[in-house]
């Protein structure tokens, strides 16, 4: 019996060990991807900063060099993903989550440099779009390709894959435990769960991590007061923050669902015809009011500075939130986690404002609401609390402020479930799936 039983028992035990190496390789790739890819992009970003605010003080060609650049930027990121990898659109997410149902392709060859080049050119135009989406589909391509080089016949794509993901989202925003818990939360129905697969997942976001830490900065990617846990009398107030949220999520999956189906023509517009349209606007808005577009950081910053009055941040909300859902429906390459993000501090921020005015004795901070609205917008839009909770916390290192965003994302949660709100990654995979299978019909139907 035990001749029969070990020789079996070595043989799993080596497989497990073998996907944990795996992850580890994947969690190296990833992050040196990871690494290269945040270098690139904020010299780029910086140069567009530049000729932003130089616009209008050297002649006409100061405000011309700023619309080129804009123009060139959305023009080749929409090329690049039209004729070479039409899956590197968007975020990516939901390929990855259909990829580890086996019903999406990964085609690293095509996705990976097309994914990586488009997304810098997308994301350095000015266009509110984050670098997480194509750092999260990059590592998923990377664990697809560590499987196909090594070909382990026993291992199967799912958990390298899950690796790969949890790898990116690590190195994006220097948020080990976010990617893992993304991957276990909002990947869950995909993540073929076991003790090693999640031991994969952790391993690679951890090395992700490391990597990204040794080469760049340790320090979170939001750079902020560290404040103490609110008054537990308190509390109630976050309750409400996290309803407010939850029909500012609702709202923003509809629209950006709309605007998809409404901006469709701009999928089988000439591509200069949709450069130049949104690169023109991107661009004067940028030259005009430069916290309104890119990604978000910089505006976070100012906002966290109070460096806007309150009516001047509900009207950046506005402009932010619909053009960041325009800035997706292009379908050029790029996420919307930290455009998402920046719209709940904003919103958070005002709302913590307005309630220190009603409330002085209660609130001595409002960027308090500020973390709190990071977390309920991702909990809301995407339906993945926990990640949402765990990424505020990662990217402010506001440790204390953990029960403060139970509740709120608690509340988010509930409230957009009971408006029907789905989760917003599911809901566009399912429409990938449909529109894969549309030109099958139509062959048939012929």
């Amino acid at each position: 019996m035990k001749r029969n039983i070990f020789p079996q028992i070595d043989d799993i035990t080596k497989k497990n060990f073998r996907l944990l190496l795996f992850a580890l390789i994947i969690g190296l790739l990833a992050g040196l991807s990871g690494t290269i890819f945040r270098l690139t992009l904020e010299f780029v970003e910086h140069l567009r900063i530049r000729l932003f605010e130089n616009a209008g003080d050297s002649g006409l060609m100061s405000w011309i060099w700023p619309l080129i650049f804009a123009i060139v930027g959305i023009t080749v990121s929409l090329y690049l993903v039209r004729r070479f990898a039409p899956e590197s659109a968007g975020s990516g997410v939901q390929e990855i989550e259909g990829a580890l149902d086996d019903k999406r392709p990964v085609r690293w060859k095509r996705v990976i440099p097309i994914k990586f080049i488009a997304s810098l050119f997308s994301l350095g135009s000015g266009l509110l779009l984050g670098r997480e989406g194509p750092t999260i589909q990059l590592g998923a391509n990377i664990g697809q390709m560590v499987k196909d080089l090594f070909k382990p016949a026993d291992i199967k794509s799912n958990p390298l894959i899950s690796a790969g993901a949890a790898a990116g989202l690590a190195s994006a925003f220097n948020a080990p435990f976010a990617g893992i818990i993304f991957v276990i939360e909002e990947m869950h129905d995909h993540f073929r769960f076991n003790l090693f697969s999640v031991a994969a997942i952790m391993i690679g976001a951890g090395v992700s991590d490391f990597v990204v830490r040794a080469i760049l900065d340790a320090s979170p990617v939001i750079q902020m007061e560290i404040y103490p846990a609110p008054d537990v009398l308190s509390l109630w107030i976050f309750v409400i923050l996290g309803l407010v949220f939850s029909f500012v999520g609702y709202f923003f999956n509809k629209l950006l669902l709309f605007s998809l189906d409404y901006f469709q023509f701009l999928t089988k517009s000439p591509v200069i015809f949709v450069g130049i349209i949104t690169g023109l606007c991107i661009a004067l808005i940028g030259i005009l009011y430069p916290e309104m577009v890119g990604g978000g950081y910089t505006t976070i910053n100012k906002v966290l500075d109070h460096s806007f009055s309150l009516k001047f941040l509900i009207l950046l909300f506005i402009v932010r939130f619909f053009l960041t859902v325009f800035s997706y429906s292009t379908g050029v390459s790029g996420g919307i986690f930290i455009p998402m993000l920046t719209l709940g501090l904003i919103l958070g921020m005002s709302f913590g404002t307005v309630m220190q005015e009603y409330f002085p004795d209660f609130i001595s901070y409002p960027a308090i609401f500020a973390i709190a609205g990071m977390a309920a917008i991702f909990a809301s839009t995407v339906g993945a609390p926990l990640t949402g909770l765990v990424l505020a916390i990662e990217m402010t290192s506001n440790f204390e402020l953990i029960l403060p965003l139970i509740i709120t994302t608690v509340a988010a949660t509930v409230g957009t479930a009971l408006l029907g709100n789905k989760p917003i990654y599911a809901t566009l995979l399912q429409r990938t799936l449909k529109e894969s299978e549309a030109p099958a019909e139509q062959r048939s139907s012929s």
